[in-house]
């Protein structure tokens, strides 16, 4: 089959859309498919959409069923989208209808999508394909935390700088805050953070093959969002087998599970100052985050999700010949 992915992001961004359209693209052309990548559907001749964002690619979403209205169309629910978009947009909610599946990246989004659409919702998480499998050999001269993701509101960027200020001076807890500045105040702001803590630096936005050398380093990952529909970060992480602390939202736990123990309250930098500081001094709790994470490895596999897009599209497919 032709199928069009439609993306608010291209690859090329760093953003996590760009990202997933990214990844499924390689998935579906090793299964057999040619794929082609678009912000904007202008009529490009294709057999199967598949929509990344239920408001942001509405009109593309629109403009498929208009055109196409026996043809099948995925839509993938992103964290704004389950979290904000679909209280606040009717072209949002307008989306699900229109689409004949519907896929969430972590089961804890399934608590969001109105019951007579459930039977017709995926769960596939995202998945990992690394060259560093493992961690490398971690700093010594300090305890190394990565903070990896953009500059914006919903990832609330700076909670990681502020617990720095309730640690004591004998912590060796170093801060290195990967992601761009969505906005020129982000970036005078992390600015502010390094002269005000000198435990903290913004690298800005780096190559992902730098980043993910940084992450293999690391001691421990920070992800303090506010917002989350599964963040790829966290996949790479638990790849890695990089403990990790995050923020006690839908988005984390669906990921990490119920019972991971490196939880804190949503923009509570005091009570991730703890955990960080617990981990760097408490050798047990810190095996106890890595093993937790290692236990979730499998989730992330390539090949499982690989399998799931199978699965995925020969299922719409279907639906629609047999419709």
């Amino acid at each position: 089959m032709k199928i069009v992915i439609v993306t608010p992001s291209l690859p090329a961004s760093g953003h996590g859309n760009g990202t997933t359209a990214s990844r499924w693209a390689r998935h579906l052309r090793a299964l057999g498919h040619r794929v082609q990548i678009v912000i904007h559907w202008q009529d490009e001749p294709a057999d199967f959409m598949i929509a990344l964002h239920a408001y942001r690619s509405h009109d593309s979403i629109a403009r498929w069923r208009d055109r196409h209205p026996k043809s099948p169309l995925v839509l993938v629910l992103t964290g704004t989208d389950i979290y904000r978009d679909l209280e606040l947009h009717a072209q949002a909610r307008l989306s699900l209808t229109l689409a004949n599946q519907l896929v969430v990246l972590q089961a804890q989004a399934l608590e969001r999508i109105p019951a007579e659409l459930q039977a017709r919702c995926h769960v596939i998480e995202q998945s990992v394909s690394l060259k560093l499998r493992t961690r490398t050999a971690a700093v010594k001269r300090s305890f190394l935390v990565s903070v990896i993701g953009h500059l914006r509101a919903e990832k609330d960027p700076f909670c990681t700088a502020q617990a720095l200020a309730h640690l004591p001076q004998r912590s060796r807890i170093r801060v290195a805050h990967f992601g761009a500045a969505l906005h020129p105040a982000y970036a005078e702001q992390a600015q502010r953070w390094m002269q005000q803590q000198p435990r903290y630096h913004w690298h800005g936005a780096r190559a992902h093959h730098i980043t993910m050398r940084w992450l293999a380093r690391s001691q421990m990952m920070v992800i303090s969002s506010r917002m989350e529909g599964g963040a790829h970060v966290v996949s790479e992480a638990v790849a890695l087998g990089v403990p990790i602390l995050a923020s006690r939202i839908a988005g984390n736990i669906g990921l990490l599970g119920p019972d991971y123990p490196g939880y804190f309250p949503t923009q509570d930098a005091s009570a991730l100052a703890a955990l960080l500081l617990r981990a760097e001094t408490e050798e047990n709790f810190l095996l106890q985050l890595q093993t937790a994470v290692l236990q979730r490895r499998s989730l992330f596999d390539p090949m499982r999700e690989r399998a799931a897009l199978q699965s995925l599209t020969s299922l719409t497919a279907l639906g629609m010949t047999n419709a």
